[in-house]
């Protein structure tokens, strides 16, 4: 029964996990319609989090209202840590980034994060890297291969599979994209900056999380946070009145998607994943959103499949069963382990009962 258990709590991890990333895989394309349309890089976010806050708040209200633990000026002073690297400063350089430099590239720094990430556990010792032992190796090699795959799909073609012929508007858009400003060195630091910010947001979660276990409560401050700082931003960056009103279906589209789903839908997942299976798991399938932006890409905007795309995904698919085998092995071996201690302990008990029971009946 037990192993069922385990077996069953994998399996949610694992489709939630699969989930955030399809929901990330949208939210590529709807930013990329939204700056298209010309939606301010300001004005976006905080409606963005507005939504996100009226859906998470009373939710969390209600459904956490008796395991909430007491907050304290601590907690307040880590949430809007949190909200500084988890909401604005993730959103704010991910938006710049990809304003300055292409969707592509954009997607293809992001396959940074699992390393970035999996350094920064290591490094404040939340993520154990035995990398003498099968099950440590296994998740470094898995993490190399995840990101190599995926930087695969982004930066090598390789021969068209499909034999499709571009459209005029596939074509215009190659043109349009070729001939914004591609300012690529502030592109990149920007883009860095958000890899760097969403890797710290994950790694630093986790402790507060221990701490704090209600989630919906924790994503709800770190929204809340993080629409106040977006908005300290919109006071010196957007005083024009015209750019906060909506002024078509496409941009309201674009706002509920980045509010509804990659905002509270996302947070939410990302928050109970990380509570789960700890930082790296969850960004570790973080490579896995660039398959699912290559194939969305297909379907929506025409683009051609090439055998760069499909060597990625072999790659993405092999390191992260490298990873799971490795987190799956680690496991067991802690459980051994605990289990042999638990043992240890109860014989040496029982060894020292018996030698008390064996003076007890010596004495006359």
């Amino acid at each position: 029964m037990g192993k069922e258990n385990v077996v069953s709590e994998n399996m949610k991890l694992l489709l939630a996990l699969l989930a955030l990333q399809f929901c990330f895989a949208g939210f590529h394309i709807v930013s990329r319609v939204a700056l298209n349309i010309g939606i301010s890089k300001v004005v976006y976010p905080v409606y963005r989090n507005i939504i996100a806050l009226i859906l998470l708040g009373p939710s969390a209200y209600f459904l956490e209202k008796k395991d909430r633990p007491p907050l304290t000026f601590s907690l307040l002073v880590q949430f809007f840590l949190l909200a500084l690297l988890g909401i604005t400063a993730n959103q704010g350089f991910y938006l710049l980034g990809l304003y300055y430099a292409s969707p592509t590239f954009a997607s293809a720094m992001q396959n940074s994060v699992p390393a970035i990430t999996f350094v920064m556990a290591s490094a404040l010792r939340l993520e154990q890297v035995h990398i003498a032992r099968r099950d440590g190796l296994a998740k470094v090699v898995g993490t190399i291969a995840s990101v190599g795959g995926a930087t695969t799909i982004t930066l090598y073609k390789g021969l068209p599979l499909l034999h499709q012929k571009l459209t005029q508007g596939n074509i215009a858009e190659e043109d349009t994209t070729v001939t914004l400003i591609q300012n690529w060195t502030w592109g990149c630091i920007y883009l860095l900056g958000h890899c760097l910010s969403w890797a710290g947001w994950m790694v630093l979660q986790a402790p507060v999380l221990k701490k704090y276990p209600a989630k919906l409560t924790l994503t709800s401050f770190t929204c809340f946070f993080g629409l106040i700082q977006f908005l300290v931003i919109a006071v010196f960056m957007e005083t024009d009145t015209e750019r906060w009103k909506i002024q078509s279906g496409e941009e309201l589209f674009t706002i509920l998607y980045a509010g509804i789903v990659a905002s509270a839908v996302v947070l939410s997942l990302q928050t109970w994943c990380i509570h789960k299976g700890g930082p790296v798991f969850v960004a570790v399938f973080q490579p896995v959103q660039t398959l699912l932006v290559a194939v969305m890409a297909i379907f929506t905007f025409g683009d051609q499949l090439y055998s760069g795309r499909l060597l990625g995904a072999v790659l993405i698919s092999l390191g992260l069963y490298s990873v799971l085998w490795g987190k799956t092995e680690e496991r067991k071996m802690e459980v051994q382990h605990k289990e042999g201690t638990l043992t240890k302990h109860l014989l040496e008990a029982a060894a020292t009962e018996d030698g008390r029971s064996q003076v007890a009946s010596d004495i006359p």
